[in-house]
């Protein structure tokens, strides 16, 4: 999951997104609060891979 995270204050005011996108850590940590698996996530961002999630995941709360 190297390097999968990042933010640029110049992409949604700096807020850690998804290399190489504009979706946000919290959008997919508020996508799976409401109910969206992962499943769902990867097939409406057929874009996003299953690793790019579990980064999001793992930023989130890091072990």
């Amino acid at each position: 999951m190297a390097n999968l995270i990042t933010a640029d204050p110049h992409i949604l005011g700096g807020k850690p997104i998804i290399q190489g996108t504009r979706i946000s850590v919290d959008f997919i940590l508020e996508l799976f609060a409401a109910g969206v698996s992962r499943e769902e996530i990867l097939t409406d961002y057929p874009h996003l891979t299953s690793e790019a999630i579990s980064a999001c995941l793992t930023f989130a709360a890091p072990v």
